[in-house]
C-alpha cells in the first residue's frame, strides 16, 4: 500500500477532509459578517449530534435493538434542539416557538446527513474488505493449483529422465519462490509475471523436449507496467494440461503478450485432441478451479477494463485476454 492509499484510509483525515469541505460551503452561501467565524460555530454545533448518532446510536439498530435507537435519536435531536434555540434566542430573551421548529428540522437534516454519509464509507469500505478477502481466497486455491500439477511433472521425470532433475528443480523453486513471495502484493510488476511465464515454459521444455514446439513472443514496452500476480498462468498450464501429441504430428503451444496503446494483449494457444478433450474439460481441468478463478479474479480485478474471448476448434484451443491498463 502506498503513502497516499494510507492518508485515503486514514479516518482521521477522511472526516477532517469532509469538515473542511462542509466548512467551503457554509462559508460560501453564508451571508454575515464574519462568514468564517459564523461557518466554524454551525459546525461546532453540528459535530457533536453527528458523532453521537453515528458512534452511539446508529449501532444500536445493527445489534437488533431498534426501539433504544429510535429513543436515544429523539433524545439527541430533542437536546441539541434545546441547545440551538437556548443560542439563537440568546437564553431565551429573544424566543419565537418558530425557532423550535426551524432548529429541530435542522437538526433532523444535520442527522441524516452526518447517518448516510456514515452509512455510504461503511458499506464501501465492507464491500472493499469483502473482495480483498475473496481474492486471497481465490489466490490460495490457485498457487496450491498449480503446485500440485508441478509435483505431478517432476514425479514423471524422476521415473523416467533423472538426468532432467537438476534443470527442473532449480526451475521450480523459482516458480515455488515467486508464488510464494512475490504475489502478496494486489500488483506486481509485469516483467515479474513474464519471468514466471518464462520458467514454467523452461520446465514444460524439460520435460517434452522435441515433442512439442513451444513458442513464447514478447513485443512492446513491457517494462513499467504492472499487473495482478498469477493471471496468465491459468491459461498457460491449461495448454500445456490439454495438449495433443502423436507420432504423426507435433503438438504446439504458442503463447505471446504485447502491448500495444497502453493495452495489454495476451495470447495462448494449444492444439487438443477434440475426441478425447471435452469442452468441459477445457474449462474445469482435473480440480475445477483453474479457468473459473481466473475469470472471477479478471471480473474483481480489472471488472471493464478486460475482455477474454476463449475459442476451441476440432483441433486448437485458443485464448485471447485484453487488459486496459
Amino acid at each position: 500500500m502506498s503513502k497516499l492509499d494510507s492518508w485515503i484510509d486514514n479516518k482521521l483525515i477522511q472526516n477532517i477532509s469532509i469538515w473542511i469541505f462542509v466548512l467551503l460551503i457554509f462559508t460560501m452561501v453564508i451571508q454575515a459578517e464574519n462568514r468564517l467565524t459564523t461557518s466554524l460555530a454551525i459546525i461546532a454545533f453540528m459535530i457533536p449530534p453527528i458523532y453521537i448518532s453515528n458512534l452511539r446510536v446508529l449501532p444500536l439498530f445493527f445489534k437488533n435493538k431498534p426501539t433504544k435507537g429510535i429513543i436515544l435519536f429523539c433524545l439527541n435531536a430533542a437536546t441539541f434542539t434545546f441547545l440551538g434555540v437556548l443560542l439563537l434566542s440568546n437564553f431565551f430573551k429573544n424566543f419565537k416557538w418558530g425557532m423550535v421548529l426551524n432548529v429541530f428540522g435542522g437538526i433532523i437534516l444535520i442527522l441524516l446527513f452526518g447517518t448516510a454519509l456514515k452509512l455510504a464509507r461503511d458499506s464501501f469500505i465492507r464491500r472493499q474488505e469483502e473482495k480483498n478477502a475473496e481474492l486471497k481466497l481465490l489466490k490460495a486455491q490457485l498457487n496450491p493449483h498449480f503446485l500440485f500439477n508441478t509435483l505431478n511433472n517432476l514425479y514423471g521425470l524422476s521415473v523416467v529422465k533423472s538426468n532432467k532433475l537438476p534443470d527442473l528443480m532449480l526451475k521450480l523453486s523459482d516458480l515455488l519462490r515467486y508464488s510464494l513471495y512475490e504475489t502478496k502484493e494486489t500488483f506486481v510488476p509485469l516483467e515479474k509475471e513474464i519471468t514466471y511465464l518464462e520458467n514454467y515454459i523452461s520446465l514444460e521444455r524439460i520435460r517434452l523436449e522435441d515433442q512439442t514446439d513451444i513458442q513464447f513472443v514478447k513485443k512492446g514496452n513491457l517494462s513499467s507496467k504492472n499487473i495482478a500476480p498469477m493471471l496468465f498462468i491459468v491459461f498457460v498450464e491449461n495448454a500445456f494440461k490439454h495438449l495433443s501429441n502423436s507420432e504423426d504430428k507435433k503438438g504446439r503451444v504458442f503463447v505471446s503478450i504485447q502491448e500495444e496503446n497502453e493495452k495489454l494483449i495476451f495470447k495462448c494457444e494449444n492444439t487438443i485432441d477434440n475426441i478425447n478433450v471435452s469442452e468441459e474439460n477445457m474449462e474445469k481441468g482435473k480440480s475445477g478451479i483453474g479457468l473459473k478463478n481466473a475469470k472471477k479474479r479478471l471480473d474483481l480485478m480489472y471488472s471493464a477494463k478486460h475482455s477474454l474471448h476463449i475459442d476451441k476448434s476440432d483441433l486448437l484451443y485458443s485464448v485471447e485476454l485484453i487488459l486496459d491498463l
